[in-house]
Formats: structure tokens, sequence, C-alpha cells
């Protein structure tokens, strides 16, 4: 399993393309915005992609899933929780500035501990929610895309609609944090860091 990261629209958001070292099939994690620089790395790195993944739904994670489903033809899914922000007219007011287009639905949802294949890999949905109630993070060889759950030496606001300390307190301490210390965290914006660094010195934990 391998895996790029594209920082991409005005909140420099991390779109991740996480693809099998066998086949090329790959997984969209987070098509931001500048949907451009993410076919030029998928062509370069000659992947095939298979499924778009959304950890969460808030615009500045989804603003390129329209162009991503219309160039591949490929599944767009999102936690059922998150479901109803693809396409709200309430987020329609950031969108020229961070350069998103208006989301398809999704296609499917994740449930909690399933598997999603590509190729001979798989990433597995680890639910995270405070940020947003539908959060997931998901688990790969020897890393965690932890989209707004989990940064480096930060955690995810909770202030916005649908936010909640109390479950973001949860999916912290009781799943992202018992994930093993080596593991390296990637975040929905930002740099990377690794499991045991954040529980040793993030001041939010």
């Amino acid at each position: 399993m391998e895996y790029e990261v594209i920082v991409v629209g005005a909140l420099e958001t991390n779109c991740y393309l996480v693809s099998c070292r066998d086949t090329q099939e790959c997984v969209i994690v987070d098509p931001a915005a500048e949907a451009d620089k993410i076919f030029a790395l998928i062509s370069k790195k000659k992947l095939k992609p298979v499924v778009i993944l959304n950890t969460h739904g808030h615009v500045d994670h989804i603003g390129a899933n329209r162009d991503m489903k219309e160039r591949f033809n490929i599944p767009l899914r999102i936690h059922s929780l998150d479901a109803h922000m693809l396409g709200n007219e309430k987020q329609s007011e950031l969108s020229f500035f961070l350069q998103a287009k208006t989301s398809p639905p999704a296609d499917s949802f994740f449930k909690e501990g399933e598997k999603i294949n590509f190729g001979n890999s798989f990433l597995q949905v680890l639910h995270t929610p405070g940020h947003s109630p539908g959060s997931v993070s998901f688990i790969g060889d020897g890393f965690v895309l932890s989209g707004d759950t989990l940064f480096c030496g930060g955690v995810g606001r909770t202030d916005l609609p649908g936010g909640d300390w109390k479950e973001m307190e949860n999916s912290l301490k009781n799943k992202i944090l018992t994930l093993p210390e080596e593991m390296i965290v990637l975040p929905g914006h930002g740099p990377f860091s690794v499991i045991g660094q954040e529980k040793s010195s993030n001041p939010f934990i």
C-alpha cells in the first residue's frame, strides 16, 4: 500500500490517493478542490481510481467530489450522519472562496469496522464523531487517515454545527489513541505526525 498527498484549496486540505502497489487501484480521500491537480497526480502515477471517500461532509473536504465522479465514473461514499451535507445550500456560501463545486449525493454509506478493498489492499473504517456526527477515520497499513479529528498538535473544531466535544474526547481516547504508537497520522490539514507524539505532546489530549 502506498499513499500520496495533494494540498488543495484555500484552506489547504490534504487530499490523499491511497493505492495498491500491485494493481495501481486507488481510493481518492477528500478531494476538496483543484481537481486538475488531483487528476495530474493520478495520471503521473498511472493510478486506477475505484472509489471516492469523504472523511466528513464539510465543504472544504468535498469540493471536487463532482469532478472525480464525472471523470472516473466511480462511487462516492460517506457516513450516513454526514450525508445531508453533500449539496447542502448552507455550505454553498463558502463554495466560491474554497473553489468547491456542489457535491452529488453519496452512492453508499460507511459501516463501523468495514473494510474498503482496492486491489490487494484495504482501508478499515473507524467512526470518529466529534468534529461532525459522521466523521470517520481510515486505518491503513501503518497509518491512519484522521480527517479533521486529530492533527499534529491539535484536534478538530467542535464549535461548528453538529460538533460535540464529548464525542471528540471519546473518539480520541477510545479509538484513535488506542492505535499503535508508531502509527503515522495523516490528517485533513497540516503536517503528518505519529500517535505516540500526539499522546505525549498534544495540548488538547
